[in-house]
């Protein structure tokens, strides 16, 4: 399927309308429990269980919508998966508070195997995005791994130590708004080592 645009309010609701979804009910639902079967579930353990087919539908838009999906679009959705899937069948819900380590750590991994190569990964996936001099790819290819490893850090620290009122709002607003933050203050690199569209197709 050939890539199209899309409305970029269609598509940042998309991505970001699952995540406002799960902390919405998890606000509603955080203190009840539901039985089924024999089994008894909590509030958290039942929101998992909404947002993992709510990820899947958003994300099956997004694909019909624009041809494309990134692969870190496909490696969020199957890590949700599998971690939202083993916290509803063990009735655990640090599975799913592990899932945003693996993500980042994986991300964190991949960058960095690339840099050992000689290479930026994260160019490959957002050079139309924003066109860098190969000195600038590799430059915040290393900060966004160091970065991701933070996170994944960040993540663990919170989960393992604080409620988990903390954890999802950490999840909710925490991780978008220092992504956020993180590609801003890269201003001055992409400044140094930005491409023109002339210069690009020269």
């Amino acid at each position: 399927m050939a890539k199209r645009n899309v409305n970029p309010g269609l598509k940042l609701a998309l991505e970001y309308g699952p995540i406002i979804a799960f902390f919405a009910l998890y606000g509603l639902l955080k203190d009840r429990t539901f039985l089924v079967g024999a089994t008894e579930y909590s509030g958290f353990v039942a929101v998992t269980a909404m947002f993992i087919p709510l990820l899947g539908l958003a994300t099956f838009f997004q694909w019909r919508l624009t041809g494309h999906l990134s692969k870190m679009q496909i490696a969020t959705l199957v890590l949700v998966v599998v971690f939202g899937g083993l916290s509803i069948w063990f009735n655990d819900e640090r599975f799913f508070k592990m899932k945003p380590t693996i993500i980042y750590l994986l991300f964190a991994g991949i960058l960095g195997v690339g840099l050992m190569r000689g290479q930026s990964y994260l160019e490959a996936v957002m050079d139309q995005a924003m066109p860098l001099e190969r000195a600038g790819w590799l430059i915040i290819t290393k900060r966004l791994a160091f970065f991701f490893l933070a996170l994944a850090i960040a993540n663990e620290a919170i989960w393992r130590t604080m409620s988990t009122d903390a954890w999802v709002n950490f999840k909710t607003f925490g991780l978008p708004i220092s992504i956020f933050a993180f590609f801003m203050l890269q201003s001055g690199l992409f400044a140094r080592y930005g491409v023109s569209e002339e210069e690009k197709e020269g």
